[in-house]
């Protein structure tokens, strides 16, 4: 495929913690990949704190909507980039969220495996720092059953995952809109999209070799998502020792210790 230009797409809701971090990354990522045009675009949902606002700022296009629905965003977000573009011919689209941070080759693989004949690119994440999300345990718990298949450290083979993250993917503008785009779902609408690619027989990576790193939050924004999985992996009904640093959700999900349950 050859590429013509780049349209970054972030769907946020609230998340004027994380927006910043998030788009400067971005910002990084395209530098790597200049002279080619990228384009970020954030999809304030629904949001009642300065999110757009601080998007904005850091140089990415926004547009507001009031539906709280991720894949109605996502949607909103891609059609906004392709009239800014005014093409679909060319154009890669690469996704993630609002919580998460990219790296700064994100932009420049996703690139070379479209460059090879690929019509999806579909990457994996890192769970954020325990003092920003979740604790040691689910953290530990989320990792054990996330790496399962992936070779031992001395296999040099590429590690074909079989996760799907609206975090971490790219496809292109025109398989995109081959299989209908994102559907209007309050969650899972990253899943929907890549079984219809898979459905419609498009070239589909899966790779490690870009991780993005998102937010291990126990209280998230869309229903069922990582957030649901691991406030299901913590414990507070069993003890565990804990050796990071007292973490924020502790207040809300203290852990118990032989003394407390006397």
């Amino acid at each position: 495929m050859n590429i013509a230009a780049v349209a970054v797409v972030v769907p946020a809701h609230n998340e004027a913690e994380h927006i910043v971090a998030c788009v400067r990354s971005i910002r990084v990522a395209a530098d790597h990949v200049g002279p080619l045009p990228v384009h970020t675009v954030v999809v304030a949902d629904a949001c009642t704190d300065i999110t757009a606002a601080l998007a904005a700022r850091e140089g990415a296009h926004t547009v507001s909507i009031d539906r709280r629905n991720v894949g109605a965003a996502r949607a909103v977000g891609v059609l906004h980039a392709l009239a800014l573009l005014g093409s679909t011919s060319g154009i890669w689209l690469a996704m993630t969220d609002a919580d998460s941070t990219v790296p700064a080759h994100w932009l420049t693989r996703q690139i070379a495996w479209a460059r090879r004949g690929h019509d999806a690119v579909l990457g994996t994440i890192r769970l954020a720092p325990a003092s920003q999300g979740a604790c040691r345990y689910a953290r530990s718990e989320h990792d054990a059953a996330y790496y399962r298949t992936r070779p031992a450290a001395e296999d040099n083979t590429a590690w074909e995952h079989p996760h799907v993250h609206g975090a971490n993917m790219g496809v292109s503008a025109t398989a995109y809109r081959h299989v209908g785009g994102f559907a209007p779902l309050t969650t899972s609408e990253d899943h929907d999209l890549v079984a219809r690619l898979t459905q419609a027989g498009h070239r589909i990576a899966r790779t490690d070799d870009h991780p993005v790193h998102t937010a291990g939050r126990l209280r998230g924004r869309a229903p069922a998502g990582l957030a649901d999985l691991l406030r299901s992996l913590y414990p507070p009904a069993r003890t565990y020792a804990l050796t990071a640093p007292p973490d924020p959700v502790e207040e809300q999900f203290p852990v118990r210790t032989p003394a407390t349950e006397a």
